[in-house]
């Protein structure tokens, strides 16, 4: 009896794990990315001020800054080690895993006034980030894919940044880069303030 029951109990407990449906630790590529998790937030939704979301990043452009990273053009001592790390894991399926999450805006909250403002300064960056900074969903080109959204990152992180372009510290020489350097450099640093503010609220 005691044999008949110790044998139901197990098929039983198959039957459940087989069918309660797979949780978000089971997506494919989670095991080689949760170590970006300690910086970048659980599937890459980071609630920090500084440090980027790579929920639903495009791959292409994922990518393309991995190896940057990883090659020392876009020098950072913090992300080098980890963007070999992830070439060596298999940047494909790292790239994939964060591509298929759902991003969440960031939770830090900026002043409303600038926001509206930045709104209306940010028809400067829509020839590539588009309307609503989300990028083309449709590029004509290689190009025009590799440019990021950039709505809902936080306003630190994209401080950070904006100065690495007007620094030349972010992939210098490439076309798309010096054009995003030389349109930075010819705006105040209120009005990129402003556009801060707006792209960090965008939903």
């Amino acid at each position: 009896m005691i044999g008949l029951v110790t044998l139901f109990a197990g098929v039983t407990l198959a039957i459940l794990v087989t069918t309660a449906g797979a949780g978000p630790l089971d997506a494919p590529g989670y095991t080689k990315s949760f170590t970006c998790s300690a910086c970048h937030g659980f599937a890459g939704n980071s609630t920090s001020g500084t440090m980027p979301i790579l929920a639903g990043a495009n791959p292409g452009y994922f990518k393309k800054q991995i190896q940057s990273f990883a090659t020392g053009k876009r020098p950072s001592p913090e992300m080098e080690p980890y963007a070999k790390m992830v070439l060596e894991l298999g940047v494909d399926d790292v790239a994939s895993y964060f591509a298929a999450q759902t991003r969440i805006p960031t939770p830090v909250k900026v002043d409303s006034a600038a926001a509206a403002r930045g709104k209306h300064s940010a028809v400067t960056c829509a020839n590539c980030h588009g309307p609503d900074g989300k990028g083309h969903p449709a590029p004509t080109s290689d190009a025009m894919r590799l440019i990021p959204s950039v709505a809902g990152q936080a306003p630190g992180y994209l401080k950070l940044q904006i100065q690495a372009f007007r620094d030349g510290k972010r992939n210098p020489g490439e076309p798309l880069v010096e054009e995003m350097r030389t349109i930075m450099k010819n705006l105040s640093d209120a009005a990129i303030d402003d556009i801060i503010a707006y792209y960090s609220t965008v939903k």
